[in-house]
């Protein structure tokens, strides 16, 4: 077996600690070398959970690693990551890869121009259901889609703070829908925006051959025991449909974790990478 990627980790908040570190720390095709975040004390007890180091400084982070996973809000996310890059680190990225289209161009030159590669963590595509439903979808003829991402985590607990309060829906739910509904349906050419991020909103996007997709998202629901996320697609021969509520969410770690690693131990650029995340932040942009 190849020699396990040394990722760092940036960032010790929730999804940091459910998500990025455990996956990061499990392996076998990486190692977590060290955590480091902007509060020292957070930083110390994710890395004693993982068994792992808190550092001092992204500085420190990037000696003691190959490749960087970050677990911040988008802006900060983009300077860092430039900063990484240009270290000859590998990303993985959360989504979306910044706040603006200019700051995301930035990640992906910088990765470009150093010849690292990068990785979107767009959680539902390393799904094996997903990847199912859309090679069905490849030879289905559609006609139009529905799409929707909705839960109350904008109401209240650990999602609700700082830059998803600010922006809402469209930036924290936004790329997952339109990334599944062009994978789905092929590319978007327009979208009609309704309603407002912080509350409901609605997309209707016109794809290149025809098909209308409708997305409803919001993170302003209350009540709801689990988030409510899925497509459905329609065309003459019938109907397609994921609904996220009935896959274990856990499937998608590893294999999120082992493409990452041979993505960088190969140099072979991941589908998903930072130049997949600027054509979504410009559809993002668009609305």
């Amino acid at each position: 077996m190849e020699e396990p990627v040394r990722v760092g980790l940036v960032g010790a908040g929730h999804w940091a600690e459910v998500m990025h570190g455990p996956t990061l720390a499990a392996g076998p095709e990486t190692t977590l070398v060290g955590v480091w975040a902007r509060r020292a004390d957070a930083a110390d007890r994710l890395a004693a959970r993982l068994g792992t180091t808190a550092v001092p400084s992204f500085d420190a982070l990037l000696d003691r690693c190959e490749a960087v996973a970050f677990a911040v809000p988008p802006d900060v996310q983009a300077d860092l990551a430039v900063r990484a890059a240009e270290a000859g680190r590998a990303l993985l990225l959360e989504k979306p890869v910044a706040l603006t289209v200019a700051d995301a161009e930035r990640v992906a030159k910088a990765a470009r121009e150093n010849g690292v590669v990068s990785q979107l963590v767009l959680t539902k595509r390393y799904h094996p259901a997903t990847r199912a439903f859309l090679a069905a979808a490849a030879d289905f003829t559609a006609i139009g889609a529905r799409a929707r991402y909705l839960h109350g985590g904008f109401l209240a607990g650990p999602f609700a703070t700082g830059w998803r309060l600010e922006h809402g829906a469209l930036h924290d739910l936004g790329p997952h829908l339109l990334d599944l509904v062009e994978a789905a349906l092929g590319p978007i050419e327009t979208i009609d925006r309704h309603g407002e991020p912080t509350g409901w909103l609605e997309l209707t996007c016109t794809h290149r051959d025809g098909a209308i997709s409708q997305l409803s998202l919001s993170g302003a629901v209350g009540g709801l025991s689990a988030s409510r996320a899925g497509l459905e697609v329609y065309g003459p021969a019938g109907a397609l449909e994921i609904d996220f509520a009935t896959v274990d969410h856990g499937e998608c770690w590893p294999v999120l974790r082992a493409e990452f690693a041979r993505a960088v131990r190969t140099g072979v650029p991941h589908a998903l990478g930072a130049d997949h995340g600027v054509h979504l932040q410009r559809l993002l942009a668009s609305c």
